[in-house]
């Protein structure tokens, strides 16, 4: 089959994707969330790292691609307040590889 060129869509016209979607942080993530809620939507469970209840601190590992020889895994941290998410951070380290 020969390939085809799409059509033309001009930026912010009707059919342009929105804004966010053209974002590479696009993390699947609101403020407001509960913790099985955060979970879900990272698809990964949530590690607890430190925090009274309520207000606690939670990581996650994602696996984001990587090369052929090694994956990649990036940690999130989620802050919450209350139960409910109020931040995140994410945290790509040093890669002791290239030390």
């Amino acid at each position: 089959m020969p390939a085809r060129a799409g059509e033309f869509v001009p930026f912010n016209g009707p059919g342009s994707p929105p804004f966010t979607a053209t974002l590479s942080n696009n993390t699947p993530l609101a403020f407001g969330m509960g913790e099985e809620e955060a979970a879900r939507a990272l698809g990964k469970p949530l590690t607890y790292v430190r925090g009274p209840p309520g207000d606690e601190i939670y990581l996650v590992f994602r696996d984001i691609g990587g090369t052929g020889f090694f994956n990649r895994k990036d940690r999130l941290y989620l802050q919450f307040r209350r139960g409910r998410l109020a931040g995140w951070k994410g945290d790509w380290g040093r890669n002791w590889m290239w030390q």
